[in-house]
Formats: structure tokens, sequence, C-alpha cells
């Protein structure tokens, strides 16, 4: 099947799922405790301010190598805690704008592989429950699965993660009803 005529999907799709994940997250009160507040958040922020760290993911304590985690004194700083793992954003008034963008574009990723991977498996005129089938599975894998490793590796809150699991499966469903909707005849 010709790959041109699966754009309508792949784009119809990618807009009504960021329209979704705005009602989700903006209307929708169940993601609204995904992040607590830290104690005492106005003395830990002054606190920190000073080291003035730059944007990126750190580790407290951080061993560094599979080597320096045997360590005994690592191994005490582990015991003593707190234990972090911390994503620093840059400073200023919140702007969304560029993560919204971000995430439309994503959506147009999972989506294209969606189509690629039901045009290869679908031919025109499939029927509509089988396009769904596959352009479902396939969005779900691009929107929820690789979330698990949040939770795995970097002890995300499990409840957090499921959550947006769920939204990934709102999003795929959509897909897979855009895509059957609009498979080719």
């Amino acid at each position: 099947m010709a790959f041109l005529s699966l754009w309508a999907p792949i784009i119809l799709s990618a807009i009504i799922v960021f329209v979704a994940s705005f009602v989700m997250h903006m209307v929708l009160p169940y993601h609204r405790g995904d992040l607590r507040k830290v104690p005492n958040e106005d003395e830990v922020m002054e606190s920190l301010r000073k080291f003035n760290i730059p944007p990126g993911d750190y580790a407290i304590p951080c061993g560094g190598s599979p080597d320096a985690m045997k360590n005994p004194e690592f191994i005490e700083k582990m015991k003593a805690g707190p234990v972090i793992l911390m994503t620093v954003g840059p400073s200023g008034p919140p702007a969304m704008g560029a993560s919204l963008v971000l995430w439309f574009l994503y959506s147009i990723v999972v989506a294209t592989v969606a189509a690629y991977i039901t045009g290869h498996a679908l031919p025109a005129g499939a029927h509509y429950l089988r396009v769904f089938q596959v352009a479902g599975c396939t969005a779900f894998a691009g929107y929820s699965l690789a979330l698990l490793q949040n939770s795995i590796w970097y002890k995300r809150n499990w409840a957090t993660t499921l959550k947006s699991m769920f939204d990934g499966l709102i999003y795929a469903l959509l897909t897979a009803g855009t895509f059957g909707w609009l498979w080719p005849r």
C-alpha cells in the first residue's frame, strides 16, 4: 500500500491525541497528584540554588561506575540517604510552547510507526477491526510500554506510571479508531 495514502490518519490521529491529552491533563483531575511538594520547599530551593546546578539528570549519591557502587563509602551514603534521582530544568517562568510542539511531533512519530506497521500488515480495504487492532497495538507500544522503565530503574511512583500508561491506552484507542475510519478502501 502506498504510504502517502496514510497521511490523513497520521495527521488527524496526532491532532486528536493532542486534544485528548490536553483534556486529560488540564481538565480531568487524576494527574494532579503525580508530583508531590517537598517539605520546606523554599529552604530546599534556597539550599540548592547556591550550587547553580545546570539542567540535566542527577543522582545523589552518584556512584558513577559499578565498581564505585561497591565502595563502602558509597554504600554508607545510600544507607544514610536521602537517595535522590532528579531532573533539573532551566530556571524561569513556565514555558509550555516547546514541550507542546515536541509532544505533537512525538504523536506524529507514533502515528507514522503505526501507519508503517499497519500498512505492511494489512492491505487497502482491510476490515475496520483488523486495522483498529494492528494500529492500536502499535500505538499502545509507542505511547505506553517504555514508561515502565521509569518505575523500574528510576523509582518513579508506580501509580503515576500506570496513570500515564492508561493515558497511552486512550491515545492508542483514538489512533486505532482514526486509522480504522480513514483506512484506504
